[in-house]
């Protein structure tokens, strides 16, 4: 797909530097730490206003409206129909689907005068799924209007309680969530279907972001569902974690990512209980460092309230419970760490003295635990452990798989290395099931006249972060490399002599046959050195510079910078719209 066919009208206008508003910047606030933050403040993208709010100067917006017209583009080819809703919803909603518990905080609530205050009944939302379930469940009455999927791009609202990165992590950003009505999921027109179709379209929407991204497996979280992918870039900017395989066959973020099972090396087994006085000591470092022995010959003893009963959760100690695995593997809805009087209510001891042996509750090992031998674990007696425990002697495991967290040394369900890389989120979809359509009652009538409740998918782009993604995955030490799609400009003619009637002649000829050709182009015409105008045009990242001064003119000819190879060519100025159009189209495919 070419830019230069493609780039909509609304970004192709006369424009020049001095008639513009570009406030780049030297310096940047001291709590600016990644390379994407440093940089939109530097290069006059944006603008914080409070903390995890920004405002975006004119540079920015034109960066994120194309972002914006990508996505509505590739939305609306995949079938979906756009809408818009609000941003204020009445709290009742996300009280029935059981999601204000479930957010907690996240949700932002806001403040009343009174109990009576219609304040205290709204919230800002910071997704949709009750929204859109509500209008379903209004005006969707037959299969016959499914499947639908319905979308919009609109402002979201977290109580982000640090946020940081600039806009990788705000209490106010732009997302593009959409969400499918099915009445199947399997077969035509199910949800399965619906799925693929929206994991293609964000496939084909980061690819013309220019982003090297990947999809990998990823847990659901408070949004809910059985199913879902997260769509990643790759930085050492990112909070997240994905994981793949060495093969290239396996790809999951942290939380759902699976390991082989761990092998018993077949040694130990024979060594007695033996009780040891481990006083004030409780955690896996400390004991372990005290009895001599190395955290993986230790059993960690972790206790949950899982839909209100106890639950004990065995891992290695130099493992972690996932509680995804874990609630997953354990068929519960809640999950929570215990508090401290369950917990001396489950093992007669303080907290972090708990051990296997002898507990009379729900257990679930993990498979790394099944293989030990000879272990270390809590006693069950305030200040005391056990040596020599042994699984299949000491204590009885009836239920076990993968319930912890994966890490560096594991190895996929295929046998093939894992490798961890920081990354930044872009994208989710999920496959919600019936868990809003049955809480909020949405139902429509089957083939006989059944009432059957809708069967979901939600799909979710973070506008903001495709922007930061980008600067995080094209950056060098002078600043910002735009993707061609999504450059504020993809054009910079750089004026030398702006007193020069043939330097001035030929940069507004340019600008204007680009324009005409359909690039988007700016002329840098203001009156300063070169070398200034090279520093922010190589900070604000612009694809491609044409430089145009006296001395080259003598010779008939001027230049053409990629920003990204940092290759220049002269070359003569009626070569230049067909040398620019070849670049933006090679660019663009």
């Amino acid at each position: 797909m070419c830019c230069v066919r493609s780039l909509p009208t609304l970004f192709i206008a006369r424009m020049k530097w001095t008639e513009f508003f570009i406030p780049t910047a030297k310096e940047c606030p001291a709590d600016a730490v990644v390379p994407s933050h440093q940089l939109m403040i530097r290069a006059g993208l944006i603008r914080q206003v409070v903390a995890g709010a920004y405002t975006y100067l004119p540079l920015g917006l034109r960066t994120l409206r194309k972002v914006e017209t990508i996505v509505r583009e590739e939305m609306n080819r995949a079938g979906a129909i756009e809408l818009h809703m609000p941003a204020m919803h009445p709290i009742e909603w996300w009280e029935q689907t059981g999601r204000v518990a479930a957010m907690g905080d996240v949700l932002v609530r806001l403040a009343s005068v009174s109990p009576d205050d219609w304040r205290s009944r709204t919230c800002l939302g910071p997704t949709h799924e009750e929204v859109i379930t509500e209008i379903a469940r209004a005006y969707v009455r037959s299969y016959k209007q499914l499947p639908i999927n319905l979308y919009q791009i609109q402002t979201k609202f977290r109580g982000e309680a640090r946020p940081k990165s600039g806009v990788l992590r705000t209490r106010e950003f732009l997302m593009k969530d959409a969400y499918s009505f099915h009445l199947t999921k399997e077969g035509s027109g199910g949800l399965d279907e619906g799925y693929q179709k929206m994991y293609e379209a964000y496939c084909a929407i980061f690819s013309r972001c220019g982003l090297p991204y990947i999809a990998v497996q990823a847990e659901s979280g408070p949004i809910g569902g059985d199913a879902s992918h997260e769509f990643m870039v790759a930085t050492d900017a990112g909070e997240d974690y994905l994981v793949h395989s060495e093969d290239g066959k396996y790809a999951a973020n942290l939380e759902r990512a699976e390991v082989a099972a761990v092998m018993d090396v077949g040694q130990g087994g024979n060594a007695s209980l033996k009780e040891v006085h481990t006083p004030e000591l409780k955690t896996i470092d400390e004991v372990s460092a005290f009895l001599k022995c190395m955290p993986q010959q230790m059993i960690k003893t972790m206790i949950f309230e899982a839909d209100g009963e106890p639950l004990v959760a065995l891992v290695r100690g130099d493992h972690e419970v996932n509680e995804a695995k874990l609630r997953r593997i354990a068929g519960i809805k809640k999950l929570s760490p215990a508090e401290p009087e369950l917990i001396r209510e489950v093992t007669g001891a303080e907290v972090g003295f708990a051990g296997p042996v002898g507990i009379n509750c729900r257990m679930i090992a993990d498979q790394a635990v099944t293989v030990m031998h000879d272990a270390v674990t809590g006693a069950n007696k305030t200040d005391y452990h056990v040596t020599g425990v042994n699984p299949e002697r000491d204590f009885q495991i009836k239920e076990s798989g993968d319930i912890r967290m994966a890490i560096p040394g594991d190895r996929a369900p295929n046998g093939s290395p894992l490798i961890f890389k920081k990354c930044i989120e872009i994208g989710h979809v999920f496959k919600l099931g019936t868990k809003y359509s049955v809480s909020m009652e949405a139902q429509c009538l089957d083939h006989v006249g059944k009432p059957r409740p809708f069967i979901m998918g939600c799909y979710g782009i973070g506008l903001n972060r495709i922007m930061a993604a980008a600067i995080e995955a094209f950056h060098d030490d002078k600043g910002i490399i735009w993707p061609m799609s999504i450059a504020p400009f993809q054009v910079v003619i750089c004026a030398l002599d702006i007193k020069d009637d043939a330097v001035m002649s030929l940069a507004q000829k340019l600008h204007d046959e680009l324009i005409a050709s359909g690039i988007d182009v700016i002329l840098d015409d203001r009156d300063a050195r070169p070398g200034f105008k090279f520093a922010d045009a190589e900070l604000i990242g612009f694809p491609l510079r044409i430089t145009i001064g006296k001395k080259g003119l003598a010779d008939g000819l001027i230049e053409l910078t990629v920003r990204q190879t940092g290759e220049t060519q002269k070359i003569k100025p009626a070569e230049a719209v067909a040398k620019v159009q070849e670049c933006v189209g090679a660019a663009c495919i």
